[in-house]
């Protein structure tokens, strides 16, 4: 009985340890506005790369991979990938939504799908909206939404 008495308090304490070692490590993580703007270029068959500039954590590059789906009038559907490249992470977002072969105006919407470097473990979702040049492919677009993610080293 003497060691029952014992032993509770100590497991006791082990469980509370846990919890509050569980509640700071997910207390770390912070979600983050995005808010960028991007200057691209369509290089053809559904691949896209971009500047990406305002834009905190996503800073860098993109590169998309896109597949057109049908179509109805004039507005088609698309679904891909863009994998946006920072000096220090990727993070991949998996995105559906339209594109106007018509107008050139896009917009495509997803969630992170994968991440590496200081974005891993990254969760969030991104829209991308803009307006391609038809006759040239290039293209200005917003990126915004949010990322949330544990920045502590």
């Amino acid at each position: 009985m003497k060691t029952l008495r014992r032993v509770i308090p100590l497991l006791l304490f082990v469980v509370v340890a846990t919890l509050i070692t569980v509640s700071q490590a997910r207390a770390a993580a912070s979600c983050h506005k995005i808010n960028a703007k991007g200057v691209g270029q369509d290089l053809g068959g559904g691949v896209t790369e971009a500047d990406i500039t305002g834009g905190g954590l996503l800073q860098g590059t993109t590169a998309g991979n896109f597949v057109i789906g049908d179509l109805s009038g004039t507005v088609a559907s698309i679904e891909g990938t863009v994998v946006f490249t920072t000096n220090q992470a990727t993070l991949t977002v998996t995105v559906t939504g339209v594109f106007d072969v018509a107008t050139g105006e896009f917009s495509a919407s997803g969630p992170v799908t994968g991440a590496t470097g200081k974005l891993a473990g990254a969760s969030g979702t991104l829209l991308l909206e803009g307006m391609e040049n038809l006759s040239d492919g290039s293209f200005l677009e917003d990126v915004t939404g949010t990322i949330c993610v544990d920045l502590a080293p």
